[in-house]
């Protein structure tokens, strides 16, 4: 009997082994579908979204993890999505709240974020590029387009700039500190 179990059990083992690349393929092409759409939607190609997503992803994270958290912020994840951002787009996508944090749902909030990011830099006359496509990332659309309309700087948009600053540029007087910002990140993102 124990040699029956031993069996069935070795079995069901190498089933769901099998079964992990077909799984990974279904979820991948479903992904590689959604990001071609998206680079579509962006006027370019896959090839220069994905290279751009890459970019992204070594700035917010360098290992690329989905369990990274940023211990000041509180952003988490392979994109260093912030919860309340994660909270209001798993809503939106129908996603329980308590799985946002899982890869596939990390994948797939991202990509709403950079839709809606898109949207809003086509609607502002921003034109979409890796810096713009970052910017509006890190400093929210809102926070992007007053940045690039040269509106008057609150101080919670003041202290974003200098903290997404390497701290060599961060002391820059607040009348540099817009330009300073987007010449780094221009360069960076070049």
């Amino acid at each position: 009997m124990k040699r029956v179990v031993n069996l069935i059990v070795d079995q069901e083992r190498k089933l769901r082994k099998a079964s992990i690349p077909w799984i990974m393929l279904l979820v991948s092409t479903s992904g590689q579908s959604s990001c071609a759409k998206l680079a579509k939607f962006a006027g370019m190609s896959e090839n220069n979204l994905e290279h751009i997503v890459e970019k992204l992803v070594k700035i917010e994270t360098t290992s690329g993890e989905y369990t990274v958290k940023n211990s000041s912020s509180g952003a988490y994840g392979r994109y260093q999505i912030m919860p309340s951002t994660a909270k209001f787009y798993a809503k939106k996508l129908d996603i329980p709240k308590n799985k946002w944090k899982k890869p596939y749902n990390q994948d797939k909030i991202f990509r709403a974020i950079m839709k809606d990011n898109i949207k809003s830099l086509r609607r502002n006359g921003h034109t979409v590029s890796a810096f713009t496509l970052y910017a509006t990332h890190q400093q929210g659309a809102g926070g992007f387009n007053a940045i690039m309309k040269n509106k008057k700087l609150t101080k919670r948009l003041e202290k974003n700039l200098r903290q997404n600053l390497p701290s060599s540029l961060r002391k820059v007087r607040k009348s540099q500190l817009r330009l300073t910002w987007i010449n780094y990140w221009k360069n960076k993102l070049g």
